[in-house]
């Protein structure tokens, strides 16, 4: 069995790397060679923590496996990530597991490169303004890959908690692109593309705040009650997920299927655009939105990159298992 550790991964798997691993993996889904099992998500009952499961097969890439783990809202006190997970794969051929791999950075690195995969796909190409809201661990992986996919020449931001911003405009800076945190009128008035990567359950951004053309990447909704757009914006806008049954049941579109102000049929699939089944935009006045959920394939990918990465340097560790 290989072991690629938690502490190897970031000097390991680049983020093109997890662009290129997830969207073979959203064309699989999309071609119907790849699926994902039902989530598992509970609350443990100590630690006030949640724990879980998310699982999959791609027969195209030949990932079969699981990603364990959850939310530890302590762990910061101890010097920890609160979340934690492992990714767990398994040979297809004899279900034997195959390799262990720490899941905490490719956790972070995948969901962003779900996000810049929508920004390639679905943005406008003369899109020149960014839009952050949220400001968390996760917003600095999002800004990382999304300049990697447009030329932006200015980021603006909006966080709950204004004090956190100075984090995201370091690594804006880092990045060499001018960074101003604005109020989520002129935010929504200026981007051409808008990441919202927030923890909320109640809307933060409304249908009336984004101008047309604008692309919006929601990616913090991946439970039942989150919520972080207006189910009008979700209404008004051309739909795109990673995964239609986790958009209609615990993604951002889960507020306006309840509504009944979109219907499961009025959303696409991100890999359908991506091998030409879909069209993604049509025109440079519509608004899109893609419904980050977070699939397990997408661990799935990323983490089998790492052991072929890890296999190609010859920094594994193999044990007898």
């Amino acid at each position: 069995m290989i072991i690629v550790p938690e502490s190897a991964i970031g000097e390991l798997v680049s983020l093109g790397d997890c662009v290129d691993a997830v969207e073979k993996t959203f064309v699989s889904m999309a071609e119907r060679s790849a699926h994902n099992f039902p989530v598992v998500r509970e609350a443990v009952g100590y630690a006030d923590a949640l724990f879980g499961f998310k699982s999959g097969f791609d027969r195209e890439g030949l990932a079969l496996g699981l990603k364990a783990g959850g939310f530890w809202p302590n762990n910061s006190d101890k010097g920890l990530t609160n979340h934690q997970s492992t990714v767990f794969l398994f040979d297809p051929e004899t279900g034997r597991c195959r390799a262990v791999v720490g899941g905490n950075l490719l956790t972070a690195l995948r969901t962003a490169a779900a996000s810049a995969i929508s920004i390639k796909h679905l943005a406008r190409r003369d899109a020149k303004v960014l839009g952050m809201v949220g400001a968390g661990h996760q917003a600095s992986f999002q800004l990382r890959a999304a300049v990697q996919q447009r030329q932006f020449e200015k980021v603006v931001a909006w966080n709950y908690h204004p004090e956190m911003l100075p984090k995201l405009a370091a690594v804006a800076k880092e990045l060499a692109v001018p960074f101003e945190a604005v109020d989520l009128e002129r935010l929504g008035d200026e981007a051409d593309v808008i990441i919202t990567i927030t923890s909320s359950f109640q809307p933060i951004l409304k249908a009336s705040q984004i101008r047309p053309g604008t692309h919006l990447a929601c990616m913090g909704t991946d439970t039942k009650g989150k919520q972080e757009v207006d189910p009008a914006l979700v209404a008004a806008a051309t739909l795109f997920t990673d995964e239609i049954a986790q958009a209609i049941s615990i993604g951002e579109c889960q507020h306006a299927v309840a509504q009944g102000m979109i219907a499961p049929i009025d959303i696409a699939e991100i890999g359908a655009v991506i091998n030409g089944q879909e069209s993604g935009r049509t025109s440079p006045e519509e608004v899109t939105l893609f419904d980050g959920t977070g699939v397990g394939l997408q661990d799935l990918a990323v983490a089998q990159a790492a052991v072929e990465l890890a296999l190609a340097r010859g920094i594994a560790v193999e044990v007898d298992f």
